[in-house]
């Protein structure tokens, strides 16, 4: 199995990803796949979905601003991909930067923990819960019309990413884009939350009454590996984006995030076949089929942290992110 490292502008080509999905009901032959689904991507990068209330088989609808090539999706209903992908920022990651002081990963409450597979071999994560603190103090200042908040302390380095928001009890998504373009974290973000918050297609833009029950997750994507077996990823591990031609003749591209493959309880060929139909593929899938697909895996850094937690935060380090109005005395910071 040959394995081929995707660095700089090669990954700034693939379409973004899923990070989550509603269940969906495989057939019990994983040959025949799942529901169809509109394409995901033409040999363009485009945006996928990544966490969403259910069917897979959703398209992903690209929304191409500043040049970077957006990502959003996790089931629902899809659009047809348009638009052209550059990288913005940085074409390379640069050396890993250690989390801000202050914030760290162990004993984090329920809310506000790492999701699964983040970090590798032992090193410090990048991922930290100030970015989430970030992207709700964004889509806090948007909503309620305030200045947006200042530049804040963590790293700058440039990452693919995705941010995605669940709401209530069971954690339903509300909305999920992302970039497969390596962006610096300070724009990425603040642009990313909004877009997903607001631009997602399969949901209406959020509310101010929907703050008190959303979970933020921010993902960062790393080590992406072209591999000559699309067997060769390891399920709760890796995010898998995948490459072929359909019916057509038309080159088609759709991604999963690290933990959707685990989280819905799918097998290797249950999420490649659930991949296919979300790329809008519709013909029956055959293992010979399945061989000619070009697969890239890659891992993620997550963490996810709930509202209430994000109050917390803010509450005891006010000004550390240099939002700068006092906290509003709403119900909701009571």
């Amino acid at each position: 199995m040959g394995r081929k490292r995707c660095v700089g502008a090669d990954c700034s080509k693939m379409a973004a990803g899923c990070c989550g999905v509603k269940k969906q009901k495989l057939s019990g032959s994983p040959g025949s796949g799942g529901p169809g689904g509109v394409g995901a991507g033409s040999g363009v990068a485009g945006t996928g979905h990544c966490g969403s209330e259910l069917g897979i088989g959703s398209s992903a609808t690209v929304a191409a601003a500043a040049n970077v090539s957006r990502a959003n999706g996790l089931g629902g209903p899809g659009g047809n991909v348009s638009g052209s992908s550059s990288s913005s920022g940085s074409s390379g990651t640069n050396a890993l930067s250690p989390a801000p002081a202050g914030y760290t990963t162990s004993g984090l409450s329920p809310n506000l923990s790492p999701g699964p597979g983040s970090g590798s071999g032992g090193r410090k994560m990048v991922v930290s819960a100030e970015m989430c603190c970030f992207c709700f103090d964004v889509l806090y200042c948007h909503l309620y019309g305030y200045q947006p908040p200042r530049t804040p302390r963590f790293t700058n380095d440039p990452y693919p990413l995705f941010v995605t928001w669940k709401i209530g009890r069971d954690k339903r998504l509300r909305g999920c884009i992302g970039t497969f373009s390596a962006m610096n974290l300070h724009s990425g973000l603040r642009e990313y939350t909004l877009t997903s918050a607001l631009k997602d297609s399969r949901f209406p833009p959020m509310t101010r009454d929907e703050l008190p029950r959303l979970f933020c997750s921010v993902s960062l994507l790393t080590n992406f590996e072209d591999v000559g077996d699309y067997l060769d990823w390891e399920v709760g591990v890796h995010g898998i984006r995948i490459e072929f031609f359909n019916e057509k003749g038309s080159k088609r591209t759709a991604t999963y995030l690290p933990e959707v493959a685990k989280e819905q309880g799918w097998d290797h060929i249950q999420t490649i076949d659930s991949l296919l139909r979300k790329g809008g593929y519709k013909a029956p899938i055959t293992n010979d089929f399945r061989k000619t697909i070009k697969l890239t895996r890659y891992r993620s850094e997550k963490m996810t942290m709930g509202y209430a937690e994000y109050i917390a935060h803010r509450q005891h380090h006010h000004y550390q992110n240099g939002i700068g109005h006092p906290l509003p005395p709403y119900n909701h910071y009571s």
